[in-house]
């Protein structure tokens, strides 16, 4: 008992009542983290003063950091979404990879598509693309819809920013051009086990390949049509739908990049010391994502005036706020707990772990994912309360924690999420067990995957890192692969 102080048992109630009142209660999850900041704060020995302080400190500072970013990013990616950009990546794709590629075309085009937007309303966008491809080809609804939704949500979840991950690297305090760098990279092998699912579930299911009106076109008739079809759409260029997107991630890599040379600032050479003060100014994730909404206004939706645009902008910002609200009381509820003294005291004990920390923050999101369904909710909270004590962790790779975070809030997406509903309900799977295969099995397979990624890059590069921490998502992943050759 003498290992338990009173700052680790205030921390313990409040976690306790957090997820009492997200579970059993009609409390809000914002509402749930501000009580139990009070909790952790004044059970662990701050005073009421010095709790509240601390919960008003820790929004600000929060919000400071990456409020803005999350605001212009969904301001961006409404503007992405009213103007057919995201269709017209589709389409582009579709024309590129030719017939009897669709899935990755459209896995592709999520891929891209959803680090702006946030997937739901991607999803109700492109379905229909997905949906006329399946009718007219004779293809697999089913894989055509999964394959998208899949590509979706792998970069949705842990891709800034997107506002899940990227009020998770604002907690952690890691760098937005890494942990977009990362999340792309392991966001890869992610996407192609999803598609190569959504090909399995054509095979398993094949009803959702018959239509009333079959077709006695062959394939490239089909292909071509298709096409067509596109062709009379008032859509804006590959180009230009691509540029808010791509733009900023450049602009925030090429920042990373000349972060690693920081004499550059202090070259005498004056255009090396000119091009590392404009791109580390330019390569600020908030003046990166100003510039991305400016381009998205001016050359995606020039047709639109100033009320209009306003109207959109405005529409985007609407999404942002409990988002906002929710990231800022994450961040309150983390600085009580470094306040009260938990956060270190915690790191001493799991610094002796078996396990490495940098995966203590992966199954805290997992659990509160599967508790309460959201994974923005999910990866913020868990961030929240590991963050604070895997920063007094002597050297952790806090980068590798922050993805470990939002990997975790990729399991088993069932009835609690919204997306699992929007996709299922579209494609037109009303059987229970089927829309389990069909969508809560594939995102429990990316989360082994992504885990077992994340343990080995730990394990490789990082430190604390040990060979039991891919054990869990791999034997997951086993038990899943077992299960689908049996049937």
């Amino acid at each position: 008992m003498n290992n338990l102080s009173l700052p680790i048992i205030g921390l313990a109630v409040a976690v306790f009542v957090l997820i009492y009142l997200v579970l059993r209660t009609k409390v809000h999850a914002l509402i749930a983290m501000i009580i139990a900041a009070c909790i952790a704060g004044i059970t662990g020995g701050l005073s009421v003063t010095q709790t509240l302080d601390a919960i008003t400190k820790g929004f600000g500072s929060t919000l400071g950091s990456i409020g803005i970013v999350i605001g212009l990013g969904v301001m961006m990616g409404r503007i992405l979404e009213v103007s057919g950009a995201a269709e017209q990546i589709a389409f582009s794709f579709i024309r590129w990879l030719g017939k009897r590629r669709e899935e990755w075309a459209l896995a592709i085009t999520g891929y891209l598509v959803s680090i702006p937007i946030f997937a739901d309303s991607a999803f109700v966008i492109l379905y229909p693309i997905s949906k006329a491809l399946a009718k007219k080809g004779n293809r697999s609804a089913l894989t055509l819809g999964i394959a998208l939704a899949g590509g979706l949500i792998v970069t949705h979840t842990i891709v800034p920013p997107t506002p899940g991950p990227l009020g998770v690297a604002g907690l952690f305090g890691v760098d937005v051009g890494a942990m977009i760098l990362m999340g792309l990279a392991i966001s890869i092998p992610c996407t192609i086990s999803f598609v190569w699912y959504a090909q399995w579930l054509a095979k398993k299911y094949p009803e959702f390949s018959s239509f009333d009106r079959p077709t006695d076109e062959g394939p490239h008739v089909i292909h071509d049509n298709f096409l067509k079809h596109k062709a009379d759409k008032d859509l804006p260029s590959l180009t230009l739908s691509l540029l808010p997107i791509l733009v900023p991630i450049l602009l925030i890599l090429i920042k990373a990049i000349f972060g690693l040379f920081p004499q550059l600032e202090d070259d005498p050479n004056k255009m090396l010391h000119w091009m590392a003060t404009l791109f580390s100014f330019t390569g600020s994730p908030v003046i990166a994502l100003c510039i991305s909404t400016v381009l998205a206004v001016y050359t995606l939706v020039p047709y639109m005036d100033k009320k209009q645009t306003s109207a959109r902008l405005e529409e985007g910002l609407q999404s942002a706020g409990i988002i906002l609200m929710v990231t800022g009381a994450g961040g309150a509820l983390g600085f009580v707990v470094r306040e009260s003294g938990a956060g270190a005291e915690l790191a001493a004990q799991i610094s002796n772990l078996a396990l490495s920390p940098v995966m203590i923050p992966f199954f805290v999101a997992s659990a509160l994912r599967l508790i309460q369904g959201s994974a923005t909710v999910a990866m913020i909270t868990a961030a929240s309360i590991t963050g604070p004590i895997l920063t007094q962790v002597p050297g952790i790779n806090l980068l590798f924690a922050a993805q470990a975070a939002a990997i975790g809030a990729y399991i088993f997406s069932y009835f609690n999420d919204s997306l699992f509903w929007v996709v299922n309900r579209l494609i037109g799977i009303t059987n229970v067990k089927q829309q389990i295969m069909a969508w809560s099995v594939p995102t429990t397979i990316v989360w082994a995957i992504g885990g077992i990624l994340i343990s080995l890059i730990n394990l490789a590069f990082g430190s604390h890192g040990s060979w039991f921490d891919p054990v869990v998502p791999l034997g997951v992943l086993i038990f899943i692969v077992f299960l689908m050759r049996r049937k």
